[in-house]
């Protein structure tokens, strides 16, 4: 089963578990009240609210059934799934999508450290109603191209800096979205969300996370 924070390693058998895969969860849908998770029946997550991520939870590998319900309640689930956990893997699970329409989307994440002394940075696509976007530095130089929804890119290390980041609709100069003053360190891994919705509410926006290892 998952273990929560408040959880102890107080005897042999939770220790001989080799707990080495880790798990978090991000509420990204932005029609979606505060939500409680469970899995396998146990409550894991309580009271996640929409951008809140969760913190990493130790996990044994294994098949889980995965049921999120609005906060305080546990008579139908928003969602109702199986996740797999594999060993020594680290990922973020993202709550995406509108009611009544959402899912839990799997996210990977390195287990270690960058080695190229750069951070390094990605982009993952989850408005559901944006089109594919470019991601574009202040002086035009770009740094992704052409990403739709649920893409997630690879990681592209830059040189350590705050930067000024523009989203275009791809192959376009139309800048619908500027994200200012992000500061990225050496040696860390960061990921850029688009999330949120274009001309409704919560509105389009990307949020940028630290991935430390």
């Amino acid at each position: 089963m998952f273990y929560s924070e408040s959880d102890k390693m107080s005897d042999y058998s939770y220790r001989s578990m080799q707990m080495n895969s880790y798990i978090s969860v991000f509420h990204l849908s932005p029609n979606s009240p505060a939500v409680d998770i469970y899995a396998d029946g146990n409550l894991i997550i309580k009271g996640l609210a929409y951008k809140e991520l969760s913190k990493y939870l130790p996990v044994p590998p294994g098949n889980y059934n995965i049921k999120v319900y609005p906060s305080g309640q546990m008579t139908t689930p928003v969602i109702n799934t199986n996740v797999i956990i594999h060993e020594n893997t680290i990922f973020n699970v993202a709550a995406i999508g509108t009611l009544p329409d959402i899912s839990l989307f799997p996210i990977p994440e390195p287990k270690t450290a960058p080695d190229s002394g750069k951070p390094c940075i990605r982009f993952i696509h989850l408005s559901p109603n944006a089109p594919a976007v470019d991601i574009k530095l202040s002086d035009g130089t770009m740094v992704f191209n052409n990403i739709a929804y649920k893409n997630i890119t690879q990681y592209v290390c830059i040189p350590a800096g705050t930067y000024t980041l523009n989203v275009s609709p791809t192959s376009t100069d139309n800048v619908v979205l500027t994200v200012p003053d992000v500061k990225l360190n050496s040696n860390n891994y960061y990921t850029i969300y688009a999330i949120g919705l274009v001309g409704k509410s919560p509105a389009l926006e990307a949020i940028v996370v630290p991935e430390p290892r």
